[in-house]
């Protein structure tokens, strides 16, 4: 079993080889949430992930002969790079399987601290079956990335941190996937403070742990844009310690982390990958149960691909109100489009995108059909321009 002392002898290793990172009260997101919000830099490190803790604990306690083998790693992205960056360090070789569709940024990285990467299977699942087998045929020492006490040690430090930074903290949220961080941090946090509560949050896409501690069988689907929890087996060695020394687990969807994700890149200017959000999102969503509270976040992960950030940038700010797509019928004769683009302008709407209909509509021949998505200030913004737009005579709506 896990013990605080393993967690604090981990800390003493790691003093010097990862950042000590920030953990820093948040005015507005405690306005908004109703509690006092603590949020722990995690994305800071310089892997951009929690991962190199756990990774640097386990390859520390190595054996020369282990460290001449090599070792291997089977991870999403984050704890191949932990591994990978670590093992360059100390000159070890280094082997990385990672699922095919691996984030390109996370496998680049990883192959940029000198592993071998192997792309293997469409999960981490299929990748981890193939890693274990590899390890055993090339005699290579696993570095799991979360079953296996000394990684959830490294882990665990994340809580000592946070609770020597700010001591009132009465309430922890963490992400969980296969339960490392979980086990470690609430192994930590304990020791420390016995009655803080540690609850754990999975998306619902993939809720192994959730279905473990609530007794359910709910299924896991293929993919999630919290890709770093997405497993769909917890560790053997960690539900034990799951079960008692964690207080609760919540679930979490899809929309709920990206609208996380966006607030965190906006309010805090930073950038979390989707398991890093997920504190935040449970926060938001079940904000009446932590009502009050002094509440600590692991901001866990900050790596993820520039495309898939800009997609949900934009589905952020279309569910905010901020981009929107309006339809507006007029006479289809010459100046009407540009009457109606010089209207939202005075409206201080920004165009974004036109489209002028006429063969694709119901409309009467001498009428045309306009779309265009615009920029506002939110949805108090686009009811005042659908207002204004009305009483000049256009017929307009809101479609998206």
């Amino acid at each position: 079993m896990l013990s605080a002392d393993d967690v604090r002898a981990a800390a003493q290793r790691l003093h010097g080889q990862v950042l000590d990172t920030p953990c820093l009260p948040s005015r507005t997101l405690s306005a908004i949430c109703g509690c006092e919000v603590f949020l722990k830099f995690e994305n800071h490190q310089f892997t951009a992930s929690f991962k190199e803790r756990g990774a640097f604990n386990k390859i520390s306690l190595l054996s020369d002969e282990e460290r001449a083998r090599g070792v291997l790693a089977v991870s999403a992205g984050n704890h191949a790079q932990g591994v990978a960056y670590h093992a360059q360090r100390l000159g070890i070789p280094a082997t990385i399987v990672m699922p095919r569709f691996a984030p390109s940024v996370k496998v680049e990285r990883t192959r940029g601290f000198g592993a071998t990467v192997v792309l293997h299977g469409d999960s981490f699942d299929d990748a981890r079956t193939h890693g274990l087998a590899l390890a055993a045929e090339r005699g290579l020492t696993l570095v799991h990335p979360y079953d296996d006490p000394a990684v959830a040690a490294g882990q665990g430090t994340i809580g000592l941190e946070m609770l020597a930074q700010q001591p009132t903290i009465d309430t922890l949220l963490v992400a969980v996937g296969g339960g490392g961080l979980i086990s470690g941090v609430a192994t930590g946090a304990r020791s420390i403070r016995p009655d803080i509560q540690v609850i754990g949050v999975q998306t619902e896409r993939f809720p192994a742990v959730w279905n473990a501690v609530h007794g359910q069988s709910r299924p896991s689907a293929q993919a999630t844009i919290a890709d770093g929890i997405g497993v769909k087996l917890p560790g053997a060695q960690l539900l034990p310690l799951i079960h008692e020394r964690v207080d609760d687990m919540l679930l979490v969807g899809e929309d709920d982390i990206e609208q996380a994700m966006v607030m965190l890149l906006e309010i805090e200017k930073t950038v979390v990958e989707g398991a890093g959000a997920v504190g935040l999102a449970a926060l938001l969503k079940y904000r009446e149960r932590f009502a009050g509270r002094r509440v600590g976040l692991i901001l866990c992960g900050g790596n993820i691909e520039p495309l898939v950030l800009a997609e949900i940038i934009q589905r952020g700010m279309v569910k905010s109100g901020r981009l929107v797509r309006l339809r507006i019928d007029v006479r289809d004769v010459p100046g009407a489009l540009a009457e109606v683009a010089a209207r939202l302008g005075q409206l201080g709407a920004n165009i974004d995108e036109v489209q002028h209909q006429r063969a694709f509509s119901s409309l009467s021949v001498e009428r045309a059909q306009i779309e265009v998505v615009v920029q506002t200030r939110g949805v108090a913004h686009v009811e005042q321009i659908l207002a204004a737009m009305r009483a000049d005579g256009f017929q307009a709506e809101r479609i998206a």
